[in-house]
C-alpha cells in the first residue's frame, strides 16, 4: 500500500488506525517517522514518503516519534495472509530466528541464499534482514527499558545486541533519546510502571479495532488443559517452551489493548514470546477488511454486525496444537482436555508458578514419540495417530512452523495415518495461521449454515465460502459463535 501515495495521504489525514503498522510515514522537514493515525497535526502532502516498515524508515535516517510510538504499532495483517516466502520470513524474523541464527540460519530454513533474502526483502520492505532485526531488537529493548527495572547492560544482550555500545547507539538513533531518558519518560507515565517482580515485564499488546473477546478468550478458556493453561482473575494464564528457558503469560482483554504479564526465566526470550502471544490472539488481524468482506454475503451481514471483529484463536506452539487437535478427534471438548492432561502429568516438565495454578510445559514431540502407545486410554487407531504424528514431527519429516509452507504441510499431515480433512484444517487454522482454512464437515458449522439458511452439505458450502475467501477462517468463527457452546463466551 506505500507505493499508493494518494491513498496513504487520505489515511493521514484521516487518522485510520487501521492502517498502522501497514504503513509508515516519514516527514522529510522534521526527518521524523510516525503511524498513520498520529494525534500531530498531519504535514502537508509534499513532505511526506511513505514505507512499508519501521525498519525502512530507520535505514532512510528518521527517527521514531516521541508522540505516537510508531515502533509499537500492530504488525501488518499482510504476513498472515500472504504464503509466499517474503511472509516466511518476515515471520521467522519477528519470531527472533535472526538474533538467534543469524541471516545465515533464516536462509537454511527458507531454502534460500542470503543473498536472495537480502534482495527480496529490500524490494517488498525497503530493508534487509539485519535491518529489520535491529528495528526489532530497539523495540526489545524499549519494553524491557520502559517495563522492568534490569540493568541496561543486560537489557543489551537480553534484546540481542552485541554489544553496550552498540545498544546505545541504537536507541539514540532510532528514539532520539538514551536508554536513561527513555526510562525517565516511562516512569512519569502511570500506565507504565516497571515491575519489581524479578523476572516479570508488563507491557501492552496492540491490535487494531474492533476485538471482540468472547470467541478469543472463551475457546483458549473452555479447551485449557489443566496444569498448562488456566483462567484466572479475569487472565488467561499458561505455560511456555521457549528457545533459552520458559515462560508463563497472562493475557488479559482491554478496550484498547491486551494486558500481558510475562514471567521468563530467561529474558533473551522476550521477543519469540511476545510473536508467540500475538499469534495466538491474532493481533494483526485487519478486521474490517475481513468483515467487509463476509458481509457482502447477506445471510452471514446479520452475525457479523452482532459482534464484529472476531479473531481466530491460533496457537503458541503448533507441534502441540497438532497433538491436541489428534486427541480431540471425535471426542468432546471435556475428554480432549483429560486426554491432554495425562500426557502433560506423564511426559510435561514440571514448573513453578508461584501466581497461580500452572504445573507443567507441554510434552516435546521427542518427549512423546517414545511414549508406551499401551499407556493411552485412546482407541488403537487413534493411538497408532498420535505416535504417528509425534514420531514425524520429532524427526523432522513433518515441519510445522511459521517459515513452512501451507500447502505442503496439509499435504503430509494428510498423508498421515487418521488424518482426514477437519483435522488437517484445524491444524491449518489454528497451528499454522491459514485465514483461509476451513471446516466444511464440521458439526458445529453445518448445525450453523443450516440455521442461518446457508447450504447444509460441505461441497454446497464450501461453494458458497467460495465469496468468503480469503476469509473463510473468520466465517468460521461466525458461523460457530452462534451457537451457545462455552467456547463462545468470555470467562466470568
Amino acid at each position: 500500500m506505500h507505493t499508493d501515495t494518494e491513498r496513504c495521504v487520505r489515511a493521514v489525514q484521516s487518522k485510520e488506525a487501521r492502517f498502522d503498522g501497514v504503513f509508515f510515514t516519514a516527514v522529510r522537514t522534521t526527518r521524523i517517522y510516525c503511524r498513520p493515525s498520529c494525534p500531530a497535526v498531519p504535514p502537508k502532502p509534499e513532505n511526506m514518503e511513505f514505507h512499508p516498515s519501521a525498519a525502512s524508515c530507520q535505514r532512510a535516517g528518521y527517527r521514531a516519534c516521541k508522540r505516537c510510538r510508531p515502533d509499537t504499532s500492530p504488525g501488518s495483517p499482510q504476513w498472515n495472509v500472504r504464503a509466499d516466502a517474503v511472509a516466511r520470513a518476515v515471520r521467522l524474523i519477528q519470531d527472533g530466528v535472526v538474533d538467534r541464527e543469524g541471516v545465515p540460519g533464516l536462509a537454511r530454513r527458507l531454502g534460500w541464499s542470503t543473498r536472495q533474502i537480502e534482495r527480496q526483502l529490500l524490494a517488498e520492505l525497503g530493508a534487509g534482514p539485519l535491518a529489520l532485526a535491529r528495528a526489532q531488537r530497539a523495540q526489545t529493548a524499549r519494553l524491557l527499558i520502559e517495563t522492568t527495572v534490569m540493568p541496561f547492560g543486560e537489557i543489551a544482550f537480553a534484546a540481542g545486541f552485541s554489544s553496550i555500545r552498540t545498544f546505545n547507539d541504537t536507541i539514540r538513533e532510532v528514539f532520539a533519546l538514551t536508554p536513561g531518558e527513555l526510562r525517565a519518560r516511562a516512569a512519569r507515565r502511570s500506565s507504565l510502571q516497571a515491575s519489581a517482580t524479578p523476572g516479570v515485564i508488563s507491557l501492552r499488546l496492540p491490535f487494531r479495532a474492533p476485538l471482540e473477546p468472547s470467541n478469543l478468550f472463551g475457546h483458549l478458556a473452555a479447551t485449557a488443559v489443566p496444569g498448562v493453561e488456566e483462567w484466572r482473575d479475569g487472565a488467561y494464564r499458561r505455560t511456555l517452551s521457549l528457545p533459552y528457558g520458559h515462560g508463563i503469560v497472562a493475557l488479559a482483554p482491554r478496550p484498547d489493548h491486551i494486558a500481558c504479564r510475562l514471567f521468563l526465566t530467561d529474558p533473551r526470550d522476550l521477543t519469540h514470546a511476545i510473536s508467540r502471544c500475538r499469534r495466538l490472539l491474532d493481533l494483526d488481524a485487519d478486521p474490517v477488511a475481513v468483515d467487509e468482506q463476509l458481509r457482502t454475503d447477506p445471510l452471514l451481514a446479520p452475525i457479523v454486525d452482532k459482534a464484529p471483529g472476531r479473531r481466530v484463536p491460533g496457537s503458541v506452539d503448533a507441534a502441540e496444537f497438532a497433538v491436541r487437535a489428534v486427541l480431540g478427534q471425535q471426542v468432546s471438548t471435556a475428554a480432549a482436555r483429560t486426554h491432554a492432561a495425562r500426557l502433560v502429568t506423564a511426559h510435561g516438565v514440571p514448573i513453578d508458578d508461584p501466581e497461580g495454578g500452572l504445573t507443567h510445559l507441554f510434552p516435546s514431540p521427542e518427549a512423546l514419540a517414545a511414549l508406551d502407545p499401551e499407556t493411552l486410554a485412546l482407541p488403537r487407531s487413534r493411538r497408532t495417530t498420535l505416535l504417528t504424528l509425534v514420531r514425524a514431527l520429532a524427526d523432522g519429516s513433518l515441519p510445522l512452523g511459521p517459515a513452512d509452507d501451507r500447502e505442503e504441510a496439509r499435504a503430509r499431515l494428510l498423508a498421515l495415518p487418521g488424518f482426514g480433512p477437519w483435522t488437517t484444517e484445524v491444524i491449518a487454522m489454528r497451528a499454522l495461521g491459514d485465514p483461509d482454512a476451513f471446516l466444511p464437515g464440521d458439526l458445529g458449522v453445518r448445525r450453523a449454515a443450516e440455521a442461518l439458511g446457508l447450504p447444509g452439505t460441505p461441497a454446497a458450502l464450501t461453494a458458497r465460502a467460495a465469496h468468503w475467501r480469503p476469509w473463510r477462517a473468520y466465517a468460521v468463527q461466525y458461523l460457530w459463535a452462534t451457537d451457545d457452546h462455552p467456547i463462545n463466551l468470555l470467562p466470568v
